[in-house]
């Protein structure tokens, strides 16, 4: 037989896109007034909690300014926002070491046995103490209700608890609605630090359709989005013990055009592929953008200026949600993920679990501004889950995990734990019709 002369042409997938715009600043405010996001998440999840909290349990509720006037014999429902004690959070001082070039401490756990636990309204706190709750699965920053008593030394001995539980699906998403298609994750490339150039050729080749068979080019073109989620310049913090001004000085300025050297990389590299196929780009916590408090905004399109020419080029937030065809689409650079592990350190739990744990808690960020550096809101809090996802990921972890969750109403969400590429050389496919995934690798072995 002779061979086919006029390869076939496939045509990129597309799919219906909207970004919900839930995390563009509109106004840049720097005034530290960490109390009023609490006033406002508390505001915005307290019905929900209390609906559950008395469909749980069929005690009273009472404000926490109210409980002394109640008898200590009878138990009651509490709501308001957990605070967690902890002597190794970051502190000022820290903060001042680090800003003089002075070796900084390793801050890789807050969590110890001396941790304390508080729950506070927009008027009083008041110590949670007993044996039914582990201090170590919850963190600064949640809404709960707490059930149980007033001890004689004014504790509060907690029988019980709940949170604001999943969000509900919206009415009008159904199964008619979703697209066939699929999106492309992955996180972490490290251009600063990867020095193996054949995973990222594979990658751009296999994902143009320059490699692979004609079935495997048929199946790529159903890629309708690339999502690169943070880190992409480089992934982790540059250690400085320069104790000098002009050392430390210097080093900056090479930190600086290091970090020039690899925006002009990743416009390449991104150049490439936005030929024939959509990205989306968010910053990472470690990657050079105008702000590293959360919500990052996307990289500015000067630094980027072959891919900023293209239609087809979508910088995004961190974190970022929105529609990608018919599906509810949420995710971060995994900060949130981090930063919660290192509260909750004696944890076992893997990240996947507590990706998990944040659509019960309905909060993507809830240890800020506690310990997770974000923008101050005034009468808002934008991280608090106001939809049901359908995808859920997370970036720049060690390794691949998935979980396909099934919540009380039927609704199911997939979650993702994103790994880095420069380690893993891994990206993750999402199939948006049915929510498979699968892990396509392009290491060299």
């Amino acid at each position: 037989m002779e061979e086919d002369d006029n390869p076939r042409e496939y045509q990129r997938k597309i799919v219906s896109f909207k970004d919900f715009g839930r995390f563009k600043l509109s106004e840049r405010r720097y005034d530290d007034d960490s109390l009023n996001i609490y006033t406002a998440r508390l505001n915005d999840l307290r019905e929900d909690t209390l609906r559950r909290a008395k469909l749980k349990w069929s005690n009273p509720y009472v404000e926490i300014s109210h409980l002394a006037l109640e008898g200590s014999e009878k138990s009651y429902i509490l709501l308001g926002v957990l605070y967690k004690d902890q002597q190794l959070k970051p502190s000022l001082l820290r903060d001042l070491s680090k800003e003089l070039q002075l070796e900084a401490q390793p801050i890789n756990n807050y969590a110890s046995v001396d941790d304390k636990l508080f729950l506070e309204d927009e008027m009083l706190r008041i110590r949670l103490v007993g044996n039914h709750m582990d201090i170590q699965e919850v963190v600064t920053g949640l809404v709960c209700a707490v059930l149980g008593h007033e001890l004689d030394n004014g504790t509060f001995w907690v029988e019980d608890w709940c949170f604001p539980g999943y969000c509900s699906k919206p009415c009008t998403s159904s199964r008619l609605s979703m697209e066939d298609g699929k999106i492309l994750l992955l996180s972490g490339l490290d251009l600063v630090n990867n020095t193996d150039e054949l995973s990222l050729d594979l990658f751009s080749e296999w994902v143009t359709g320059m490699a692979g068979s004609a079935n495997a080019q048929e199946e790529e073109a159903v890629i309708a989005k690339i999502i690169i989620a943070g880190n992409t310049i480089r992934s982790s913090a540059l250690t400085n013990n320069h104790k000098g001004y002009h050392e430390s000085k210097s080093h900056d300025q090479l930190k600086i055009k290091e970090d020039v050297m690899m925006m002009r990389k990743l416009d390449i590299f991104l150049s490439n592929i936005l030929h024939c196929c959509c990205v989306m780009l968010m910053p990472g916590e470690y990657d050079p953008t105008c702000n590293h408090s959360m919500p990052q905004q996307p990289f500015h399109p000067c630094t980027l200026q072959k891919s900023a020419r293209f239609k087809s080029m979508y910088g995004t937030t961190n974190p970022w949600v929105g529609d990608i065809g018919g599906r509810v689409v949420a995710g971060s650079s995994g900060g949130p993920i981090m930063d919660i592990m290192k509260v909750a350190g004696l944890s076992q739990k893997s990240p996947l679990e507590w990706l998990e744990r944040t659509l019960i808690w309905r909060h993507y960020a809830p240890t800020g501004p506690d310990t997770l550096s974000i923008h101050p809101f005034f009468g808002n809090d934008p991280f608090v889950m106001k939809e049901w996802p359908d995808v859920y990921f997370a970036g720049n972890m060690d390794k691949y995990e998935t979980k396909l969750v099934t919540a009380d109403e039927g609704q199911m969400v997939r979650l993702i734990c994103i790994p880095k590429f420069s380690e893993t050389k891994t990206a993750v496919l999402v199939n948006l019709r049915d929510l498979s995934t699968q892990p396509i690798s392009f290491g060299a072995g």
